[in-house]
């Protein structure tokens, strides 16, 4: 990931919220098959190694895990706010007018070895937490054991676990921050006032 300096986010923490925030993950890695890509539910377990540790699974039916076979390394890439940056926002253009658009934007990349995952009770373990994290604040959660076993083991047997202990995390929050302080009140007050969700989401980060 191309990683200015004004734009690198190394704080721990905040790396670790934005993976727990948007735990929808596009990973990636390359390999015999060539490059291959699967969009994947990841949940992450952060006291688990330096960086922490991501867990997830495939469908069976997906080549894609078995180019991870031997401890293949993939790449995590974690999106989150984005939006189109409009230079009328920019006090700037009123007085030289030497400004273009851009795009501002939160995104977290998380490499590592991935070490596949089959025994039933790992799987198990696996499918149980995520559900769990996600079903978590519902009035009525539903939960793994909530279905007949014989059924989830027949579903167990369709996917391949994975864990992927991180070993480099890189955030870059674009925000702006090689702008003026008017400039960025300027694009904060244009996006804030959009009437897309995502955009007022960026602007409340940047604040």
């Amino acid at each position: 990931m191309y990683l200015p300096s004004a734009f690198r986010q190394d704080d721990l923490a905040e790396l670790h919220a934005q993976l727990q925030a948007n735990p929808f993950a596009l990973l990636t890695s390359a390999g015999a098959a060539g490059v291959q890509a699967s969009h994947l539910p990841l949940l992450l377990e952060p006291d688990e190694g330096e960086f922490g540790t991501l867990y997830g699974h495939f469908a069976r039916a997906n080549p894609h895990w078995r180019d991870l076979q031997g401890g293949a390394e993939a790449l995590a890439v974690f999106s989150g706010p984005d939006a189109y940056i409009s230079p009328g926002w920019y006090p700037a253009k009123a007085e030289h007018g030497k400004v273009v658009p851009t795009w501002n934007y939160i995104a977290v990349h998380a490499r590592g070895p991935v070490e596949l995952i089959e025994e039933p009770e790992r799987l198990l373990q696996i499918v149980s937490r995520l559900s769990d994290q996600h079903e978590s604040g519902r009035e009525r959660p539903w939960a793994v054991s909530d279905a007949p076993r014989e059924y989830i083991d027949s579903m167990l047997r369709a996917i391949v676990g994975f864990a992927l202990p991180i070993r480099r995390l890189e955030g870059k929050w674009k925000l702006g921050q090689n702008r003026s302080a008017a400039d960025q009140a300027g694009v904060r007050d244009g996006l804030a006032s959009s009437p897309s969700p995502r955009d007022r989401e960026l602007a409340a980060r940047m604040s």
